[in-house]
């Protein structure tokens, strides 16, 4: 698809923990179809967070200074990396990890909250999507700990996956708790952290008074209102490819988020043959269908980010399948010898090519 509005300069995408995304674009209006001049974008705020980028659009805000704007939402991504970084020794999370127990421990809402959802993803897609795949990760050299880029042993690989499995976490909801079934148990929030972040900041842009924004983390983007020009917000989605810089197709977007996953961006290669960061949790290997890429629009960013993964490790057909009964809107991009072919889902054809709108996605 040709981009016909003026866009940003792309977004660079580099995932939490290691985990690469499609490039997404944010399409900025010039003028209306009526020839008024469109309201103005009065802010426009970006920042590191999570070990990748932020980036915020606002429309017609209160009067709130740019640095109060700011203070206000990196505090917030501040307390989200104190709770789930695995890059920091001192987050609740790697307290978690490091803790040789297998007793219930409390844990704040915020880390409860995500947890559970990605407990709810597990059991929807039986087990693609699973935050225990954490030491199968680090294994593979796609998590915290660098590695030389070569294939682990079988052993090794064997001995990773007996502490992978979502059903290896309980949850308690009052008082809010955790419990490890085996005290080696390793939770990586990598796939639905950046997610729940977006969601996170929408929420505090609400209470500050604003109606109209665009959320974008790491190519998680969760958008409310409208865009400048009065309509839904306009996001791009970049061709899947090594080197690709051309847009693919735009999205409009009105009170929902998109998150996206590809295989073609963190791998290495060995021997002639190329190992991709999706890792499943059912082989201890990385994915190797052909599925290259995969965008996912719901109403939650944290359940499009966790989604988009377990698509990626479900592959085309499966995924499908799977995206079909759950009602989700997903766009598969499938490797076809030297091309790629777009395959959709029945909620992503309605409701972006018959022109119909529909509520797309809810916590299963």
């Amino acid at each position: 698809m040709q981009p016909v509005l003026n866009a940003i300069p792309r977004l660079a995408i580099n995932g939490i923990a290691g985990v690469l995304v499609l490039t997404i674009w944010l399409v900025v209006p010039r003028c209306s179809a009526s020839g008024h001049k469109p309201r103005l974008i009065a802010h426009d705020l970006h920042g590191s967070t999570m070990g990748t980028t932020y980036h915020v659009k606002l429309v017609a805000p209160p009067a709130l200074t740019v640095r109060d704007i700011q203070i206000a939402l990196e505090a917030e991504l501040e307390s989200i990396n104190a709770s789930m970084s695995t890059y920091r020794a001192d987050s609740e999370l790697s307290r978690i990890n490091a803790a040789a127990s297998t007793q219930w421990i409390h844990v704040s809402a915020p880390l409860y909250a995500v947890i559970s959802a990605a407990s709810a993803v597990s059991r929807a897609t039986v087990g693609a999507f699973d935050v225990t795949v954490g030491p199968l990760v680090n294994l593979w050299g796609f998590g915290p700990e660098i590695r030389a880029a070569r294939p682990p042993s079988a052993a090794a690989i064997s001995a990773a996956r007996a502490r992978v499995g979502h059903w290896k976490l309980e949850l308690q909801a009052h008082p809010r708790a955790i419990r490890k079934t085996r005290a080696d148990v390793y939770i990586d929030l990598s796939a639905i952290a950046k997610g729940y972040a977006a969601d996170a900041l929408a929420i505090k842009l609400r209470a500050l008074g604003y109606a109209d924004f665009m959320v974008e983390i790491g190519g998680e983007v969760a958008v409310r209102g409208r865009n400048a020009e009065g309509r839904p917000w306009q996001v791009g989605l970049e061709y899947p490819g090594e080197g690709a810089s051309s847009l693919n197709r735009v999205l409009d977007l009105s009170d929902l988020s998109l998150a996206t996953s590809g295989d073609y961006r963190n791998y290495f290669e060995f021997e002639g043959r190329c190992y991709s960061h999706e890792i499943d949790p059912h082989s201890g290997w990385p994915v190797a269908h052909a599925l290259a890429a995969v965008s996912v629009v719901h109403a939650s960013a944290m359940y499009a980010d966790a989604y988009a993964t377990a698509m990626m490790i479900l592959g085309p057909e499966q995924g499908l399948r799977y995206a079909d009964d759950l009602g989700l809107a997903v766009l598969f991009f499938v490797r076809d010898d030297a091309r790629f072919v777009e395959v959709s889902s029945a909620a992503f054809r309605t409701r972006f090519n018959s022109g119909k709108s529909m509520p797309l996605g809810s916590p299963p």
